[in-house]
């Protein structure tokens, strides 16, 4: 199958460049790099489901904490001002 796509300058400078660097035809790179893409995003799409699975069951479970008590914590862990 063929498919066209039309680039920016920029990025089809930076997609010959990297092409280049490993020796690599730039359609080859170009198709590694979307497989790549396209498997990170299923990963990230099944990790979220699993955190929010995660969430709901401990929220059933009553392991769960107050908002202000995430807040304080977030304050204290990056140093953020309190609210006044």
């Amino acid at each position: 199958m063929v498919i066209v796509v039309s680039l920016s300058p920029e990025l089809e400078v930076r997609l010959r460049e990297k092409a280049a660097q490993q020796g690599q035809d730039v359609s080859f790179v170009a198709t590694q790099l979307l497989e790549a893409v396209l498997e990170w995003e299923v990963q990230d799409s099944e990790a979220a489901i699993k955190g929010i699975q995660q969430g709901l069951e401990d929220f059933e479970m009553d392991r769960f904490r107050s908002f202000d008590d995430f807040a304080d914590e977030q304050r204290r862990k990056y140093n953020l001002p309190a609210d006044s």
